[in-house]
């Protein structure tokens, strides 16, 4: 696939100059306008028919050759973080406080630079579908254009999404069939006590103290009641109560992040972590109020699409560059309701393995992070192989 990697490669330096724009203007989940606007925008250019306002700022450009029957979606994301930025790049965030922390301006750039070469050069026959989404970081953009009738009017037999991953060589892709991301959900925890003076504590109930055994107890719902051969995370990552050394408060509050990557698991972790707060703020004469929001779902990529997903990826950058079945990541995604309605797959690219500031291999979520402009051209023609391969002609599929 050398000729398909010169030809993108050939155009990169257009798309690596739109993705740094749009890392310079980044834009909060739904506020995605001026991304929205520009992606619709080139797709209008290259003669895409495009529909906006989908779930609130989504975009969806189709493109439909021949008189093939099947429909593919590819999905990207678009929004950024509400982060510090500390890359020290020339085209850093112009928005204090906003910035594309994990890539999202990559995607977009890949996508519409694989876009502009099959609605240019593309051989296939049938109908794609380029999605681009809004409000990926913990907004659920994707249940929002879901809502908003995404596969009933637009159609798809599978759909796919690519994501960088900082910490593996540039161009290198990670494959993995079955459950590949974790669920996440979300508690706050009150407990209601009595509050009283510090020298006296049996006249008052103290949140504080159940706070403490609370936190303690909770690391056991994870080595004492899931299967050590699967995983799960329980974190509390605040707790807050009180002001004075010497002043017991009447209330604490906990944050609590939870992760799994099994179904069932998840809901055990969940009815476990209710039973033990209740038992447990009990004990200590409290009262817990337990606020509990579900996050995203388990990522699961379907067998088939999985496959076919390695086998592009094994023809453009051959064996020595894909993984095929890579470990599963604790982190969460959005594109796991697309993949529970319709099957697909969920690609990691690498981004690199320099984590200094502004690095490939900067982790994300992080004020030094950049995406790495090496991958619009692999990226790109990833998208295009795929694209090319999954819509192929019906004379051309019959004869392979």
């Amino acid at each position: 696939m050398t000729y398909l990697l010169q030809a993108l490669q050939a155009r990169a330096g257009e798309f690596i100059s739109l993705r740094r724009d749009i890392h310079q203007h980044p834009e909060l989940a739904f506020q995605e306008h001026r991304t929205a606007a520009l992606v619709a925008d080139k797709l209008e250019a290259w003669g895409y028919e495009v529909h906006r306002g989908i779930g609130g700022t989504g975009v969806v450009g189709t493109l439909v050759r021949g008189t093939g029957t099947r429909r593919l979606g590819l999905r990207a994301d678009m929004d950024a973080l509400p982060i510090a930025e500390a890359s020290g790049q020339a085209w850093a965030s112009v928005h204090a406080g906003v910035m594309h922390a994990c890539g999202h301006d990559g995607h977009t750039a890949m996508l519409l630079a694989a876009a502009r070469h099959l609605a240019e050069h593309g051989r296939f026959e049938g109908t794609l579908h380029l999605i681009f989404q809004p409000a990926e970081e913990g907004g659920g953009g994707a249940l929002r254009m879901m809502a908003d009738g995404l596969f009933e009017r637009f159609p798809c037999d599978a759909v796919f999404a690519m994501h960088n991953m900082p910490g593996v060589a540039p161009g290198h892709f990670v494959l993995r069939e079955g459950a590949a991301m974790a669920s996440s959900d979300y508690a706050t925890l009150t407990l209601h006590g009595t509050g009283g003076h510090g020298a006296m504590p049996h006249r008052a109930a103290d949140p504080i103290v159940a706070a403490a055994s609370i936190v303690m107890a909770l690391q056991t719902v994870v080595s004492r009641n899931i299967d050590p051969l699967q995983a799960a995370v329980v974190t509390v990552g605040a707790l807050h109560s009180g002001q004075a050394n010497n002043v017991i408060p009447a209330s604490a509050t906990l944050e609590l992040s939870v992760r799994a990557l099994d179904r069932e698991v998840r809901a055990t972790v969940e009815r476990r972590i209710r039973a033990l707060v209740a038992a447990q703020a009990e004990s200590f004469g409290v009262r817990a109020q337990l606020d509990w929001r579900p996050g995203y779902a388990v990522l699961v990529n379907a067998p088939a699409e999985t496959a076919f997903a390695r086998e592009v990826a094994t023809e453009l950058v051959g064996a020595a560059r894909v993984t095929p079945q890579g470990p599963p990541l604790t982190g969460s995604e959005d594109f796991a309701f697309m993949l529970e309605r319709v099957p697909g797959s969920y690609v990691l690219i690498g981004n690199g393995t320099d984590a200094s500031p502004g690095a490939g291999g900067c982790m994300v979520h992080n004020p030094g992070y950049d995406f790495n402009d090496d991958n619009i051209a692999t990226g790109s023609a990833y998208w295009a192989l795929l694209a090319e391969r999954f819509l192929a002609p019906q004379e051309a599929a019959t004869a392979a």
